[in-house]
This record gives C-alpha cells, structure tokens and sequence, in this order.
C-alpha cells in the first residue's frame, strides 16, 4: 500500500469456481467505496505432457481458459463489466502468477474452495502460497454455505 493512498489496485485469482466468482465480488464491493482498480487475473499453461495432447487431438488450452474467465467476469458482473475492472490472461502457473502481479498491488484476493464442512476448513494451495508468499495483504474468500443464507 502505497502511502497517504490508500488501496488503489486489487488483484483477484479468477478460474471459474464458485470461490473466485466470491473472490471477485468482495474486490467489487471494497474497490467501490476506495475508488481501486480491480485486475482479474485468469492462468493457463500448457500440460506436461502436450504432445500426448496433440497427438489425441486436444487443443486450445488458452482459448479455453479465456473463455472460463470471460464466462466468470459476466457471471459477476453482467454484460457491462465496470470501468474499474480489467480482465488479464497469464501463462504459466496460478501461484506464480499472482505473487507477480501482486507486486504491483495492494490486495490480492483469492478464493478458499471447501468442499464440505470438514474439508472446507482447509485452505486450498493456491491460497496458502498467496499467504506466504504475497508481498501485498492477501484476502482469502469463500463461498458462504447454504446452511448461513438462511
């Protein structure tokens, strides 16, 4: 955080799950009352194994991703994403990838993915890198479960 500024850049781990699209909420709803920019930040990489890949005839891992993370910033936002909001695609690993972009940031927020009670105290590893690694303030987010809306 820069001083006397306050935060004017969110970074949000955005890959389509319920946990991201909660992720990227929250930096909607605490950019909104700081007047912060929000990047939304999508991963792909090629898999180990690509040649076995395109010899099956699989291919377009970046298209897919991208597809995965415009479908994520709709499901949030709807057909006019805000001014504030810029969408990026990265290659190359999701912990990596958000430890660097969040150098330039003053929060990075990502999504915890539970599945159930027990396991959804976990934290995922994606998350826990974040947390030890990051180099800005990092907000883990998670799903509320359905049982707290109601």
């Amino acid at each position: 955080m820069r001083p006397g500024y306050g935060i004017s850049k969110i970074i949000v781990g955005v890959d389509g799950s319920d946990a991201s699209l909660e992720a990227l909420r929250h930096a909607q709803h605490l950019a909104g009352s700081l007047n912060a920019h929000i990047e939304a930040i999508g991963c792909w990489d090629f898999p180990r194994m690509y040649d076995s890949y395109l010899l099956a005839g699989i291919e377009g891992f970046k298209e897919s991703a991208a597809n995965l993370l415009n479908q994520a910033v709709s499901s949030v936002f709807g057909t006019d994403t805000p001014s504030n909001v810029t969408v990026s695609l990265v290659q190359g690993d999701p912990r990596s990838a958000l430890i660097k972009a969040g150098r330039n940031a003053d929060l990075l927020i990502v999504g915890r993915r539970g599945h159930g009670r027990l396991a959804g105290l976990l934290i995922g590893s994606v998350s826990s890198y974040c947390i030890a690694h990051a180099t800005c303030p990092v907000l883990v987010a998670h799903t509320p479960d359905k049982e707290d809306e109601g």
